[in-house]
């Protein structure tokens, strides 16, 4: 068995009740995953607003994956979500956990340090490798979905203070 976790983090110019709003909606045929659209989404575009028709309310909640659905198994709003899903195929079993931490920032404007953490672990022949694998592929796609969470949460923070 391999178990590996990784954790970044960037910051927005919005506050945290909006960047978890942002989260709660992300799922393939919601909001999608803010990252590469034609990997994640199959080539819809993420969505740059809020549906609270695609929110998730608490723990008892599924995050739709496209193949899977995540399990929601940490919410606390506006400070952190995780999701989660367990699969075992043939030989293999795969425990995979991601989860955002919401921090707000003191300064003169509203600011918010977003971070998340993949922990992937990974049982069966060559886990090591696919735990390796998962793991690298998921910090691709967490970079740009960090970066797109945090331009679109600015982007409606700002409108949302302008009216």
């Amino acid at each position: 068995m391999s178990t590996l976790s990784a954790t970044r983090t960037t910051t927005t110019a919005s506050s945290p009740e909006i960047v978890f709003d942002l989260l709660r909606q992300m799922g393939y045929g919601r909001a999608g995953w803010y990252s590469y659209d034609w990997i994640d989404n199959l080539g819809r575009r993420s969505a740059d607003h809020l549906d609270p028709e695609w929110y998730v309310h608490g723990t008892d909640d599924h995050m739709p994956g496209g193949p899977i659905d995540f399990d929601v198994v940490e919410f606390d709003r506006p400070h952190r979500i995780a999701i989660a899903v367990k699969r075992t195929t043939g030989p293999w079993s795969v425990d995979f956990t991601l989860s955002w931490a919401l921090l707000l920032l003191s300064g003169p404007r509203a600011e918010t340090q977003i971070s998340s953490t993949a922990r992937i672990e990974v049982s069966g022949p060559g886990g090591s490798l696919l735990t390796s694998g998962l793991l690298w592929g998921d910090g691709v796609m967490v970079r740009r979905q960090l970066r797109g969470l945090a331009d679109r949460a600015a982007a409606l923070h700002a409108e949302i203070t302008r009216r």
